[in-house]
């Protein structure tokens, strides 16, 4: 697995930096502010359409797929020069002003920051490009019964029913595919739905910064966020942690049993830092919600579980002994799991 290191750039917390570096890839979405409609007919889709050939002209940018619904799209786009937060501001703020001026209307048309998601290109360019390509059969309320009729994707140019336009790329997706066929192959491709990983990663509530397999994903932990805190990284990386591994890995670093962690003793007793480190990791790592943390831990209200990941935050700003010790805990069972 090979890539390019240099001209790599970091946007600080606490929201969750941007990762760029040359020749990244990244699934790109937003949606409009109050899930309001931003592509109201065929003028608005193609306003859209432009103003991103018009990016990929003027930042070098290079798109692999788009499909555009009535209040969203999604992107598959690769970034030559690093610089992913220039080309979607222009995107973003030039289709604002054109919507504006087709609706007659004044303001703010998307909900905010884009989301975005690195991509690791070896093991999941293919598998992103089914996923937005299916958008359109994947709703509630599928917006076609077959994929070729939806006019708003690359999808009809990857199967050969639309010219395509200059600014889309298809071949290192036909590569990699590796049919002779590459019309049928992809449709055949694309036919066999959603692959169960890459369904399961959206299907999360808050997802990840990126997605990628073990060696990605320990090469941007380690290589690409050098500035970060290893709490601040593990909320990019965000590794598939359940909250027993959580709750075993800390009961190990402390020499004690799970069930000293996880067990509840009333009554006046001795400061179990293990148990309250163990619970504040559940959160952080493993983005399990406070009920679940709850149970695991037998408290009978989840208010329990916020006063004490409340605590812990709140000492960990003034104690240096301890932020030193959640820094290791956490280095050590996000390198377990990546």
């Amino acid at each position: 697995m090979l890539h390019n290191t240099f001209n790599t750039k970091l946007y600080s917390m606490p929201r969750p930096p941007r990762i760029e570096y040359e020749h990244a890839f990244y699934h790109v979405m937003n949606r409009g502010r109050d899930r309001c409609t931003i592509f109201h007919d065929e003028t608005y889709f193609q306003a859209f359409l432009d103003t991103l050939g018009e990016a990929c002209q003027r930042f070098d940018c290079v798109i692999h797929a788009y499909c555009l619904l009535s209040n969203h799209y999604h992107l598959l786009i690769e970034t030559p020069k690093a610089n992913l937060s220039r080309v979607m501001r222009h995107v973003n703020g030039v289709y604002t002003q054109r919507y504006n001026r087709l609706s007659r209307a004044d303001g703010p048309l998307f909900r905010g920051r884009f989301k975005s998601i690195l991509v690791d290109q070896d093991s999941y360019l293919l598998q992103l490009s089914r996923y937005i390509h299916r958008n359109p059969v994947e709703m509630k309320k599928p917006l076609v019964s077959e994929l070729a009729d939806y006019r708003w994707s690359s999808y009809p140019t990857y199967i050969g029913l639309v010219e395509p336009v200059s600014w889309l790329e298809r071949d290192k997706t036909y590569a990699m595919l590796g049919h002779t066929v590459q019309f049928e192959g992809y449709a055949n491709y694309v036919r066999a739905g959603v692959d169960e990983q890459t369904a399961a990663f959206y299907h999360k509530g808050n997802m990840a910064s990126l997605i990628g397999d073990k060696a990605f994903r320990q090469w941007v932990y380690e290589e690409l966020l050098p500035e970060l805190a290893a709490e601040d990284k593990s909320k990019v990386i965000q590794p598939d942690l359940t909250i027993d591994q959580v709750i075993a890995s800390v009961a190990d670093d402390y020499k004690v049993s799970v069930e000293e962690i996880t067990r509840l003793i009333k009554g006046p007793q001795k400061e179990n830092e293990a148990r309250k480190l163990a619970m504040y990791l559940c959160q952080q790592l493993a983005m399990a919600k406070l009920a679940d943390i709850a149970t695991a831990f037998q408290l009978g209200h989840v208010g329990s579980v916020s006063f004490i990941t409340h605590q812990i935050r709140k000492r960990a700003k003034e104690d240096a002994r301890l932020r030193q010790q959640i820094e290791r805990l956490i280095k050590s069972i996000v390198k377990q799991a990546t």
